[in-house]
């Protein structure tokens, strides 16, 4: 059988960005990542530079991350970048992510978030944890009526990231998926 999907965002799990920005937390580490200037309607550059991204790692959470027993996928805005830019500081193998496509931060009138859809979608009826700091209720009832698998949907806090208490829940829950196996 293969092992539940764990969809991980980057930018409040990984990168607690709602931190004190004076205060980098403890255990964690700086990396700059440059920004693509933004561009006009007409192509026109609205900025010939901007200050790069500053983003906030701890290493340590590649290696719990691996030992959880998921596989493990990006669910972020980041896409691809995140095998150049997040996975090496964690100590991650380049991983698959969810594209997004044109769904890429557009808003929803029914207020379910924009990565619910394909990230069900994605996962298929396969198991799966999504860890971010953006789901709702909307979203779980959402899961929950166009998954037809278990769907643990675990928020993180953005002013302090994932903490070793997120990892039990993701423990307990793949545990729950492996008895539910073996007693059925």
């Amino acid at each position: 059988m293969n092992r539940p999907l764990l969809f991980l965002d980057v930018d409040g799990p990984l990168n607690p960005y709602a931190a004190k920005p004076e205060k980098r937390p403890d255990g964690y580490t700086t990396i700059r990542v440059p920004q693509d200037g933004g561009t006009h309607e007409e192509g026109r550059s609205l900025t010939t530079r901007q200050r790069p991204l500053r983003v906030w790692l701890n290493p340590e959470h590649g290696r719990f991350l691996l030992r959880l027993g998921f596989e493990l996928c990006w669910a972020t805005t980041w896409m691809g970048d995140t095998n150049r830019w997040i996975a090496p500081v964690l100590g991650l193998p380049e991983l698959p992510f969810v594209y997004f496509g044109n769904v890429l931060l557009q808003e929803r009138p029914d207020g379910v978030h924009w990565k619910t859809g394909p990230l069900v979608d994605y996962a298929n009826g396969r198991p799966f944890a999504w860890v971010d700091d953006e789901q709702s209720e909307l979203d779980q009832t959402y899961v929950s009526a166009h998954h037809h698998g278990a769907g643990l949907l675990h928020h993180v806090n953005p002013r302090v990231g994932l903490r070793e208490s997120d990892f039990h829940t993701l423990v307990g829950f793949a545990r729950s998926l492996d008895s539910s196996r073996t007693s059925s």
